[in-house]
């Protein structure tokens, strides 16, 4: 899911009611679930506009239900106060309470505000099916209580893993489906002979088929790349507290907490094997960055490649045609453009920028504590959610759709220079250049050249320029090359 934009809830309008904190008292608007912690950073922090993606919001009620759970078999926290608090956090993972989460992606370093957003609104939500009253906060306070054996140095880590593991599957599903579209379009390409080109300029005659399945071999490394770098995000450091120590956790508090966590997200998650280091470090966040960073490069890479093949129509490659999905000018009658391929290229260079901001927030980290913790989620789960829609739109609004212009592709390749490869052998790399330079200065084919000047007879030149003869095997790990059979 998207981030979030909520109109800030300051000024207060309409009916308060007064809560305190250690610093002072503040109204809060009598039917928040939030309270003056999270009213504080509200008006501290009217940043963006921006709200923590769903994803952090699901993964903040998994931890606070497995650590009213663990509390409670613990003998830690009164059942019927777990009860509560786990029936609270049902209704929060239901998305009734999606709205209160109001403070700003740009907040307080460590994310003690939005841990603070969910420890109120879960301690209101309680105490209400208790038979209190929001803002009282009785029985159940948020810090003694949803808090108990936690710190936002161990909470907010662990969301911000459980919240990119959440968004993976369906990253990966995009992943395979963009893959399996160019491979399908690898298969239907198979005989279509073209020229290849190095340094934008004529190389040696290429299958399109060919190009089309090294696309889809790029995207599968790209997924199992990301799919293994993610394994580290299984590793958790709930239950480090502050700093890593553990303090006023139960000492078993860490193993069943994460049980619970294991058991309802289907995921081998894991207790951390250093609670500290787990705390100090982002480093997990690099790699998993890193991997969405590389994807999006290929799609860069692989989009400009598809805008350059399809340029034209009369004065471009023209070697294969997009489908049209809208009026390409607003000027320019019958004008179509490359839109799908240019928003790839436009999304990937925004991942590139979320993960420019990773890294300089996974290096900001200082002794006990990365405080650079939600600008770092915030990238991350962006960048997987435009990642995901971009390569499903890639899929099915462009690449199922891309025919080949055969006729001009095969020409392209007659026309080749490079075609002059094959001679090199027959008549000496030097010779080869020769008739390469006269053939683009007179205009002459390669094959007028080479019988004019009677380096070949007419036949040898014909079979030897054939550039079907020169384009290699039509598909990876051929290992008999058209080539060979024919010169064997």
């Amino acid at each position: 899911m998207a981030s979030r934009t909520i109109a800030s809830p300051s000024p207060v309008h309409g009916p308060t009611r007064t809560e305190q904190d250690s610093l002072g008292t503040k109204a809060i608007p009598a039917s928040a679930y939030y309270g003056i912690q999270t009213y504080r950073a509200v008006e501290n922090f009217p940043i963006s506009g921006l709200r923590m993606p769903h994803e952090m919001i699901v993964a903040y009620g998994l931890i606070k239900k497995a650590a009213a759970v663990a509390n409670q078999q613990l003998k830690q926290l009164p059942a019927k106060s777990a009860r509560a608090i786990i029936r609270a956090c049902d209704e929060l993972l239901a998305g009734r309470f999606d709205d209160q989460f109001v403070v700003d992606v740009y907040q307080a370093g460590a994310g003690t505000s939005l841990n603070m957003n969910a420890n109120e609104i879960i301690a209101n939500r309680a105490n209400e099916l208790l038979g209190g009253r929001r803002g009282e906060y009785k029985p159940i306070q948020p810090n003694d209580h949803v808090n108990m054996a936690q710190s936002t140095n161990d909470t907010f880590p662990t969301a911000m893993r459980l919240a990119a593991l959440l968004k993976l599957p369906a990253l990966l599903d995009a992943m395979a489906h963009l893959e399996q579209a160019f491979a399908r379009k690898a298969d239907e390409f198979v005989d279509v002979i073209k020229s290849g080109r190095t340094h934008l300029q004529d190389a040696v005659p290429v299958y399109l088929g060919r190009e089309f399945g090294a696309y889809a071999l790029a995207l599968r490394k790209s997924r199992e790349h990301l799919t293994q770098v993610a394994e580290r995000l299984h590793e958790l450091n709930l239950g480090g507290t502050a700093t890593g120590t553990g303090m006023n956790a139960h000492p078993r508090y860490r193993s069943v907490a994460i049980s619970q966590l294991r058991k309802w997200m289907k995921i081998p998650l894991r207790p951390a094997e250093d609670m500290m280091e787990r705390t100090q470090s982002l480093q997990d966040f690099a790699h998993v960055s890193g991997a969405l960073r590389d994807y999006a490069l290929e799609l860069i890479r692989i989009a400009n490649d598809l805008r350059l093949m399809s340029s034209g129509p009369n004065t471009g490659f023209a070697e294969i045609e997009l489908p049209a999905v809208q009026p390409g000018s607003s000027i320019m009658p019958g004008k179509v453009n490359p839109s799908v391929p240019e928003m790839v290229n436009q999304v990937g260079f925004q991942v590139v920028g979320h993960d420019t901001t990773v890294m300089m927030a996974v290096q900001a980290g200082q002794l006990e504590l990365n405080v650079m913790m939600p600008v770092t989620a915030y990238n991350i789960l962006q960048a997987m959610t435009i990642l995901t829609n971009a390569s499903r739109v890639f899929a099915d609004r462009c690449v199922v759709g891309i025919t080949a212009n055969a006729a001009r592709c095969r020409q392209h390749a007659q026309r080749s220079l490079s075609l002059v490869t094959a001679l090199a052998p027959r008549i000496g790399y030097l010779n080869a250049a020769k008739v390469a330079k006269e053939s683009l200065r007179t205009g002459h084919s390669l094959e007028q050249v080479v019988v004019e000047h009677g380096l070949l007879s007419a036949d040898e030149a014909r079979h030897v320029l054939d550039p079907v003869a020169e384009a290699g095997p039509k598909r990876a790990g051929d290992g008999t090359s058209t080539t060979r059979k024919r010169r064997g």
